[in-house]
């Protein structure tokens, strides 16, 4: 385990009402990785040996261990008592002594950048993407943007349409994970705040089909990489 908190690959990144967000470095490192390692259980060390690519292992290890130490800070319990579990849908939970732990949680990682977002109540979900000009954006947004959007990125141009394409790519994105059916639904489906996609930060969503639960979306990217969070909204927030 990491001996002082300046060994750390993982830092505090942005409070978003009452969910945090964790920025994790996954940039290649052995020593970090080998104490990666020893936060992992005996499934988690199965788990990453079974993917094919270093990149993925090293990320799945900086990411799982992160969120470990993370978790075991919030809740006050020894990695050894920290288990997780997974809903019908497939999203993990935490577990404390085999009982469900009081947080909610959702881990993303893009690359060599990675975040984790926290909260006691509320669903959340987070995304974070590098902005990689070499994906086929047309063909992209045809088939995840609506009408309003696309005709949103059509007036863009060069860089300004890759942020904008990134910004509520993520944005939809954590939406997604934040509702945590395990369904593939048709993003292009939904869209996103107006303001948002005129260069707001923030915005208050609801689905077309659960039109009494409230999201709050907030943009999260920076120079390095886009990222948003969607967070559900308790009924008596205003």
């Amino acid at each position: 385990m990491p001996a002082s908190v300046a060994d750390c690959w993982w830092r505090p990144f942005r409070n978003v009402g009452t969910a945090a967000v964790v920025y994790v470095d996954l940039a290649p490192d052995a020593a970090r990785e080998a104490v990666a390692l020893t936060w992992l259980d005996q499934e988690e060390q199965s788990r990453r040996q079974r993917f094919r690519f270093d990149g993925a292992r090293r990320r799945f290890a900086l990411c799982r261990a992160a969120l470990r130490a993370i978790l075991c800070g919030q809740l006050g319990c020894p990695n050894q008592q920290l288990a997780f579990g997974a809903s019908h849908h497939g999203k993990p939970y935490a577990l404390v002594n085999g009982q469900p732990a009081p947080i909610g949680f959702n881990v993303s990682h893009g690359s060599v950048h990675g975040l984790i977002a926290f909260a006691a109540e509320g669903r959340l979900g987070v995304d974070v993407e590098e902005r990689s000009p070499a994906r086929d954006l047309d063909g992209l947004i045809g088939s995840v943007m609506g009408p309003e959007e696309r005709a949103e990125l059509a007036s863009a141009r060069g860089n300004h349409r890759l942020h904008l394409f990134y910004h509520l790519w993520t944005v939809k994105e954590a939406l997604m994970k934040a509702l945590g059916t395990g369904l593939t639904p048709d993003v292009s489906g939904f869209e996103i705040p107006m303001a948002m996609r005129r260069g707001k930060k923030t915005g208050i969503f609801r689905f077309p089909h659960l039109p009494t639960v409230r999201w709050w979306l907030e943009d999260l990217g920076n120079e390095h990489f886009a990222a948003a969070i969607a967070h559900e909204l308790s009924p008596d927030s205003h």
